[in-house]
């Protein structure tokens, strides 16, 4: 166990905090004890012993997943194994809406591209990295300069071996950590429900509490026959695991202790006052609008076509819940005055500064320098959040012309033959993932609709000068445009780009319209960030001094340091909340609640008849409660996007639940922690248990999880 002496004192409010879990010191620890923990920290992380950490998995590199057995099931979300579902689904074997099951390893499904990596180690390599910076540094030489160092600390610490590793900024550069990691490939699909489990409520209920959904897919980890990380085969064997998590059918109650391991992915905990209102006026209306537009025309589609639903139902889903996430995010910023409590902590750091000459030389300019750089992002008018959203991630053929760049290239610069060949055969072997959900009508939609838009929102002197061309050809007709577009390009399928890599040209390339406005567009926004750099340069500089100061001016305060995609340890307890004035939310939801939410009209509330039957038949089995079945309940865990799918575990390390969501009152929550309304969604473990033993019959999976009655 790695204990840094000093860097965390004081317990804080139990229910804030993304910890770095090789940094519990002894009052955190203590706290912890005090609420319920009856763990040692070596048993919840440790780099010699079986810990809990040994049961945490980076899942996909988006989400995080748990080893339940000792035989290498792992458990997530639904929702987080979505786009794998939606790979094996057909019209013919629709398991987003039916569910899949194995019975057998043997029907276990292979996942090509999906990976799960487990922690074995961290260094912190602050000192290392530091002696290579300078404060004179700009922000592209300290870049490199700390990539060369990482470079070599990453080289050292898997050389002659088969791990992977990277070195992590923590507090925006001011301290650096080496994680190592062992990552395996095969990783097959177990179990899933249906959607109308896994994904109940749908949009309408996401960010939502109450909830009443099932979010949860089982895979299974495999190794080589030697136990080693090896690429799919079926001689494979099940992982056998340094640990797993025993799951618990005691049940939750109110205040019970809770704590969650995950990979948090990102929070902005340190955002000033200027960047919350940069947001608020020029980032989130932009994306609300665009993503708005996206959803129109491919749930048109979608509901239109079983063959479109399947193809664009992980599509939709990510679209869709940032979307409403960015609409949570603003409501709550704005209703929850966010931006005044910053202002309140940037006057007391100003006044700190004012105070001493020589933090007057460090820090006296750092509140000019954010409210400098906000300023200079506004005279770009959204062009980055516009392409994103439109062009980026819009009509699916701009992303794969941009992916032919290189080939171009090599044509240009009439490269060797065996070169270009190589280039051909990446390209080649893309192709049918590429175009596995890729409908020709939705993507003609999606192109009209976003080069119009991109045309609109983008001030004149920002576009690439290919927009005077479209203009005078068609007029400011997109849908007459788009229709050209797919009736010549070379990317508008699949066969018309597999005979183009038969006998590759040059002049075709740059002919194409889809090549030549991916790529303009694509220069002219490198172009616009390169303009922007000096405003970047200045922020990562504000942000590192910032944090800095902040720390200085109370050391006695722990602070932790944001999301940034590395396990995170964060401890609280059960309990429901006050959502607005005479409202109160329990901590629990149970069967009834679906029963009550029930709508065979409408997609996201149909429950599925088997299940139906089992409520009404109160086949609940010893998973019930005094005859009631918990679904969901929350706790004031401090969690964010990565957090999906982590073990929500009791004061002895075993899985009560399973975390999903966040609520909907408490959305500014990566920005400013709500303390008495930010709450963590989750499944009860009960009701997981539930699904795959009564409702799937699937009752060989619980033989082989460790059961704690």
């Amino acid at each position: 166990m790695l204990f840094i002496a000093g860097l965390f004192r004081p317990a804080v409010k139990a229910d804030e905090g993304m910890w770095l879990p090789f940094l519990i010191d002894d009052n955190l620890y203590e706290t912890m004890q005090e609420m319920g923990l009856k763990l040692t920290p070596e048993q919840i992380f440790s780099f010699t012993e079986s810990s809990i950490k040994d049961a945490i998995v980076s899942f996909g590199g988006f989400c995080t997943g748990e080893i339940i057995s000792d035989q290498g099931l792992l458990l997530t979300n639904h929702h987080c194994g979505y786009g794998r579902i939606q790979s094996h689904s057909t019209p013919e074997k629709d398991y987003l809406t039916d569910g899949f099951w194995a019975m057998t390893r043997e029907e276990e499904l292979p996942n090509p591209g999906l990976f799960v990596s487990f922690l074995v180690s961290v260094e912190d390599v602050t000192q290392q990295v530091m002696a290579e910076l300078n404060e004179e540094m700009n922000r592209q030489e300290r870049e490199a300069a700390v990539r060369r160092v990482s470079n070599r600390l990453v080289s050292e610490a898997t050389e002659d071996t088969h791990y992977q590793a990277n070195v992590r900024p923590m507090f925006a550069g001011n301290e650096f950590f080496l994680f190592v990691y062992e990552r395996f490939n095969d990783v097959r699909m177990v179990g899933v429900p249906p959607s109308s489990i896994g994904k109940f409520g749908g949009d309408t209920d996401n960010w939502m509490w109450p909830r009443h959904t099932g979010d949860f897919a089982l895979f299974r980890v495999y190794t080589a026959p030697d136990g080693t990380p090896a690429e799919y085969a079926p001689e494979n064997i099940p992982l056998v695991p340094r640990h797993h998590l025993p799951v618990s059918i005691r049940g939750v109650e109110q205040d019970d202790f809770a704590m969650v391991l995950g990979y948090s992915g990102s929070t902005d905990r340190y955002l000033t006052s200027f960047g919350i209102e940069f947001r608020l006026e020029h980032e989130f209306p932009v994306r609300i609008d665009i993503r708005r537009q996206k959803l129109d025309i491919i749930e048109e589609a979608m509901a239109a076509s079983d063959e479109i639903r399947i193809k664009y139902a992980s599509k939709q889903s990510g679209i869709s819940n940032y979307w409403k996430n960015f609409i949570g995010m603003s409501n709550a910023l704005e209703r929850l005055n966010v931006a005044d409590t910053k202002r309140e902590i940037e006057e007391e750091f100003t006044a700190w500064v004012d105070e001493d000459e020589t933090r007057q030389e460090q820090y006296g300019k750092v509140m000019e320098m954010f409210e400098s750089v906000y300023n200079g992002f506004e005279q770009f008018h959204s062009h980055n959040f516009i392409y994103f959203e439109a062009i980026l991630t819009g009509p699916d053929i701009i992303r794969v012309a941009l992916s032919y760049r290189t080939l171009a290239r090599l044509l240009s610069e009439n490269a060797g033959q065996q070169e270009i060949q190589n280039e051909i055969n990446r390209l080649r072997d893309a192709l049918e993932r590429t175009y596995r959900n890729f409908d020709q009508d939705v993507d003609r939609q999606l192109w009209a609709a976003m080069m119009e838009v991109y045309h609109s929102k983008v001030p004149a002197h920002l576009q690439p000068e290919i927009f005077t061309e479209i203009n005078k050809r068609f007029r400011g007709d997109f849908n007459r445009f788009a229709e050209q577009v797919y009736r010549g390009s070379i990317f508008a399928n699949e066969e018309s780009l597999e005979n183009f890599l038969s006998k590759p040209g040059l002049r075709t390339l740059q002919r194409d319209w889809v090549f030549r406005i991916a790529n303009e567009i694509f220069d002219n926004h490198t172009a616009i960030m390169q303009q922007m750099g000096v405003y970047n340069d200045m922020l990562a500089d504000a942000n590192r001094l910032f944090i800095r100061g902040l720390r200085e001016m109370k050391p006695d305060k722990p602070f932790y340091p944001d999301a940034n995609s590395t396990m995170r340890f964060t401890y609280g307890s059960v309990g429901g909340y006050f959502p607005a004035d005479a409202v109160y939310f329990d901590f629990a939801t149970t069967y009834k609640g679906v029963m009550e939410k029930e709508d065979p009209n409408h997609h996201e509330f149909i429950v599925p008849e088997e299940l139906t039957e089992l409520f009404m038949q109160k086949d609940f089995g010893e998973y019930a409660n005094d005859g009631n079945l918990i679904v969901n309940f929350i706790s004031n865990n401090d969690i964010t996007g990565g957090n999906s799918g982590s073990p929500v575990l009791d004061g002895e390390g075993n899985l009560i639940g399973l975390a999903f969501d966040g609520n909907w009152e408490a959305m500014s929550g990566d920005i400013l922690f709500e303390h008495e309304m930010q709450r963590c969604i989750n499944v009860d473990a009960r009701y997981i248990l539930f699904i795959i033993d009564k409702f799937a019959g699937a009752t060989h999976l619980i033989d082989e999880m460790t059961i704690v009655r």
